[in-house]
């Protein structure tokens, strides 16, 4: 399990197309307006910019900068440059979050790793289950019935309010606690 994080953390697994970050801006925005601070990691399987050519600090990492950080009154981010050699862990990730400012941590990808996990499922596109090979999943949304038998929780796909709830519900469990913004009145919403 992982060791980096400080709070808790619960991820969404599945193959390609069906429709992880879709979810996952549904559930963050209901979280959110239920009085949650989440934090998300997500995994790229590419290169990927999250500035336009064109825009400063897209030029200056171009141009060779190992790291560039872009600040304003509303936000701020740092991009990191790494080497080719290897997809980072999770793990790693991790360590870069400011999690004391955060109640929980939602992550998408980072499917072989272990860690709590609800696979997502469309049967139709015809990719096989994750769940049977991988002990870490929890729980187990689809849009149509599954073809094997489990004793997972089944989740409803296209209802991502129950699975807002499964997720709260989960993670209240595993830490013995109520896990809410509230437990921390210094935290601003």
């Amino acid at each position: 399990m992982l060791k980096n994080t400080a709070i808790p953390i619960v991820g969404f697994a599945a193959f390609s197309g069906v429709g992880k970050t879709t979810l996952l801006v549904k559930l963050v925005t209901a979280l959110r307006r239920s009085g949650y601070r989440v934090g998300v990691v997500k995994h790229a399987h590419h290169s990927f910019d999250i500035d336009v050519p064109g825009k400063d600090s897209y030029e200056l990492r171009k141009a060779g900068a190992i790291q560039t950080l872009v600040g304003s009154r509303h936000r701020w981010a740092l991009v990191v440059e790494t080497e080719p050699a290897q997809e980072p862990c999770l793990e790693e990730l991790l360590h870069h979050l400011d999690q004391s400012s955060l109640d929980f941590i939602l992550v998408e990808g980072f499917k072989a790793e272990q860690f709590p996990k609800i696979e997502l499922h469309r049967p139709s596109l015809g990719h096989p289950l994750l769940y049977p090979d991988d002990s870490s999943i929890i729980a187990i949304a689809s849009d149509a019935p599954l073809a094997v038998k489990t004793s997972l929780p089944r989740l409803d796909l296209n209802r991502p309010e129950e699975i807002s709830e499964f997720i709260v519900g989960f993670l209240d469990k595993s830490a013995g606690k109520p896990v809410h913004a509230s437990n921390n009145p210094k935290r601003n919403l």
